[in-house]
């Protein structure tokens, strides 16, 4: 054997060839994770850059030609045959590919689109107008055109240059009015239909249990009275507000010539991107993020923001990490420290780690049965007869998700937390015997704290799986929309028992439901990447407070 034949061999003997490939697995599933990640922002983050708005002529071979506006979304070249088999006039002379472009016209309620198709070739003089104006709306999508006339019940009070300054100070004034609206029927209104529902069923309940004398009818009715009062007054108040906000409406002109009155109020913001400077497209960029974390969702999850499904997802996966911790501790304590280890032991442990593979789908449809149905129906019976036929929790909400989850992530914490107790060095055990302790002391003050870091560890795999479930969620509580969030300050402050959005269930909705395919798709990425970043920052949350507790107790482990 020649001396390079001997190194070679030493070589494979010392095992560095499996150093360098898991070193290059390892590398490439960073590589690929990273470049998914930047696919996501890219494609969801470029959503919200105010883009250029065209206006060209679009003339199809032998027809007449149309003014064409919009923004262009994207553009990719066709093989001229595949445009030809779709039914377009195209000529048999000419190269291979025709490009092809997708343009978001908006003005959703006259064409009955948000987007179109068009043939580039077929687009002449393209032009980018300064007064081409995009009306971000509450209803109907954009709205591109160019404005006419401002006007005040019915009076044009301006037009020309003096327009867009006083547009934009009516659109301000018309969402503070908008917020106090929802203000009021978020907030007042709630409270006081949460008032008199709580009234029904005390009423209900005295009937039921034979109680409901004439003073308490009496005491009843006075609350009930005062509880009209008030409606009547918060609906004086929101006459009002609709009355003012009726007031201003804008007129503006498409490209083809088409005339629009649409009132202000339904504006949520107006500008001229053709125009606007760098500086001015960062701000509006900021803007629209803020507003995509921090608002509600309109038009079909397709416009507006996604705060409810961040805090029901949120709220969801802490519910659940209360729930599932104490339970797969206490689980993992019994199998390391009381039980007899036999065969019995060992059937439970291939149990626990069987029901890790058990599909997410099948504890959904278990949750829906046993938990809503079985369980919350129980309740009802037992605790809320005055509500029944009407479910309170015999029906799906936040939770029976938080348990079902719960109950699909115990076997990562059972599984951590046993391995945790089991590298707990035997010395530590029988030092703390020896200095007088119980078994239960040593237990609880000794071994438990030490392997709390190992608990954690199954913590952050529990929530990395749970706030990325989607199917179960779909049967046990998560709905497409809930603009009221679970946690106010109507008693009982949180409610258990009420639907809740969630980011995950918010992708399916938008990605695969919506009847807008095309303004949907960004909001897909978008909500994706905002889902990775509400899982990580809960992990690191976790992992933060794992990394203290393995800092404290690691002179003990020594």
């Amino acid at each position: 054997m020649s001396a390079k034949q001997r190194s070679f061999k030493y070589w494979l003997g010392s095992g560095s060839p499996w150093v360098w490939m898991n070193a290059g697995a390892v590398s490439i599933a960073v590589l690929m994770t990273l470049g998914l990640l930047t696919v996501i922002a890219v494609r969801g983050l470029g959503h919200f850059w105010p883009a250029d708005v065209m206006q060209g002529q679009y003339q199809l071979p032998g027809q007449p030609a149309r003014l064409v506006a919009g923004e262009v979304v994207e553009a990719e070249q066709v093989p001229r045959a595949r445009l030809a088999a779709s039914g377009l006039p195209v000529e048999q002379q000419g190269g291979e590919f025709m490009t092809r472009e997708l343009l978001k016209v908006g003005n959703r309620d006259l064409y009955g689109a948000d987007f179109m198709w068009v043939v580039g070739e077929w687009l002449s003089g393209v032009q980018h107008p300064a007064e081409m104006t995009v009306l971000e709306r509450r209803e109907w999508g954009n709205f591109y055109g160019y404005p006419v006339a401002l006007k005040e019940n019915g009076q044009v009070i301006a037009s020309g240059n003096a327009l867009m300054p006083e547009l934009q100070a009516r659109i301000q004034r018309s969402n503070g009015l908008v917020s106090r609206r929802t203000a009021l029927e978020k907030s007042d209104i709630r409270e006081i239909n949460s008032g008199l529902e709580h009234l029904r069923l005390r009423r209900r309940a005295l009937e039921l249990d034979n109680a409901l004398t004439a003073g308490a009818e009496a005491e009843l009715k006075a609350r009930q009275a005062a509880l009209e009062a008030r409606y009547q007054v918060v609906e004086t108040q929101l006459a009002e507000l609709h009355a003012q906000l009726a007031r201003d409406h804008l007129v503006l002109r498409t490209a083809d010539g088409h005339e629009q009155d649409i009132e202000v109020a339904k504006i949520v913001r107006a500008f001229q991107p053709n125009t606007m400077s760098f500086m001015d497209k960062m701000g509006h960029y900021f803007a629209k993020l803020w507003e995509f974390v921090s608002d509600d969702p309109r038009e079909a999850n397709t416009e507006g923001g996604v705060f409810p499904a961040i805090f029901g997802t949120v709220l969801m996966t802490l519910i659940m990490a209360v729930i599932v911790t104490p339970f797969g501790v206490i689980a993992a304590v019994y199998l390391r420290e009381y039980a007899r280890q036999g065969w019995l032991t060992q059937v439970i442990r291939i149990a626990v780690n069987n029901l890790a593979g058990v599909p997410a789908i099948v504890y959904g449809v278990f949750g829906l049965g046993f938990f809503v149905y079985v369980l919350g129906g129980s309740m009802d019976r037992l605790f809320f007869p005055e509500a029944l036929p009407s479910p309170t929790f015999g029906t799906p909400g936040l939770l029976w998700a938080s348990v079902t989850l719960a109950i699909l992530t115990l076997p990562v914490v059972i599984v951590a937390t046993e391995e945790g107790l089991a590298r707990i060095p035997r010395m530590i055990r029988e030092g703390s015997l020896a200095l007088g302790a119980t078994k239960s002391e040593t237990l609880w003050k000794v071994v438990v704290p030490m392997a709390s870091p190992a608990m954690m560890t199954g913590l952050i795999l529990a929530v990395a799986r749970a706030a990325g479930e989607v199917a179960p969620l779909m049967l046990v509580g998560v709905v497409k929309l809930a603009p009221s969030l679970p946690l106010d300050g109507n008693y009982p402050y949180l409610h258990l028992d009420q639907k809740i959005m969630h980011l995950g269930f918010h992708i399916y909705d938008v990605g695969f439901q919506s009847p807008n395919v095309e303004a949907a798709r960004p909001l897909v990425y978008a909500t994706a990447l905002l889902l990775v970043l509400v899982i990580a920052l809960l992990n690191f949350s976790a992992i933060f407070i794992r990394n203290r507790l393995r800092e404290k107790y690691k002179a003990l482990e020594h």
